[in-house]
Parts: C-alpha cells; structure tokens; sequence
C-alpha cells in the first residue's frame, strides 16, 4: 500500500475554504493557492509551483490547486 503524502488538502467547504492536515496535524484552512503555499513554507515543505503538482507530497481532494470556488471571510 503507497504511503500516504503528507498535505492532505481537502474538499472545498461552503465557505470556499479547504482545510489542510500536514504530517497528520490540522495545519489550518487555506483560501487560496497563497494560503497552501504559505502552510508548506511553515512546514519546511517544497513550496513552489511544481510542489502543488507533486501527488507524493500533496493528496488533493475534491479538486485540484486550481478549484477554490469562494472568497475568503471578510475580516472585522
């Protein structure tokens, strides 16, 4: 059985947000590809364009780096 990558991006939520699990923790909900890329960089992970391509490092669910389908939260 291949072992499982460690970024987990899930399905988009209704707010258009996608939680992310890295090494098995809740690392937070990303927004935007920026959000993911911001996580990976906090987890000493590849953090470049290729890396979001890369299924050995990140499992993508329910759509690829290119689905986010709403606005981030308005802050205030």
């Amino acid at each position: 059985m291949p072992e499982e990558a460690p970024v987990i991006v899930s399905p988009p939520q209704q707010d258009g947000g996608r939680r992310v699990v890295i090494r098995g923790e809740q690392a937070g909900t990303a927004y935007t590809l920026f959000d993911l890329l911001e996580f990976l960089r906090g987890a000493d992970l590849p953090e470049t364009d290729t890396a979001v391509d890369d299924p050995e490092l990140i499992d993508w669910r329910g759509g690829g780096p290119d689905v986010w389908n709403a606005e981030p939260p308005a802050h205030g």
